[in-house]
């Protein structure tokens, strides 16, 4: 990809001179930070998997030892093991906030890519995903006794 020329004298349009090597390794370091936040998604998935799993066979064993709530012991080891499972939507709230992240750093890098360079014969008129319009998919921000949302 061959440079943008710069814009006319008489734009409005602010110019910044940047090398274009420097250009190109940000775009790189973007692309490479979304590339890990996407592994880190597929980490936490495979570890609230493992959790659930675990959860759901203690719950099964306590059940299987005490069929019958007889004690309040064994009621607040259901309730707890119960409301750990509920703690779990971490998760969900995590990966919505990678999955956003890493379409910001994808929609910067294909934006400064369009800024400062001249699309290819092969690329013009190709769609370009930008930044997305929500700044943020999770309001929540806490994870405290009382504040999980069930969807």
């Amino acid at each position: 990809m061959e440079p943008r020329p710069a814009p006319p004298e008489d734009s409005d349009e602010p110019t910044v001179p940047v090398r274009l090597s420097a250009v190109a390794d940000l775009q790189d370091s973007l692309l490479v930070a979304m590339n890990d936040l996407k592994r880190l998604e597929g980490l936490l998935d495979h570890a609230t998997g493992n959790l659930l799993d675990r959860f759901n066979r203690a719950i099964a064993a306590v059940d299987a030892l005490a069929p019958e709530p007889s004690t309040p012991e064994m009621q607040d080891l259901r309730q707890t093991l119960h409301q750990a499972v509920l703690e779990l939507q971490f998760h969900d709230m995590a990966t919505q906030l990678l999955v956003h992240t890493g379409k910001v750093l994808r929609g910067c890098a294909y934006m400064l890519a369009e800024q400062v360079m001249e699309p290819e014969e092969d690329e013009v008129g190709m769609v370009v995903t930008h930044l997305p319009q929500n700044p943020n998919p999770v309001t929540q921000s806490e994870m405290d006794a009382g504040s999980i949302e069930l969807f």
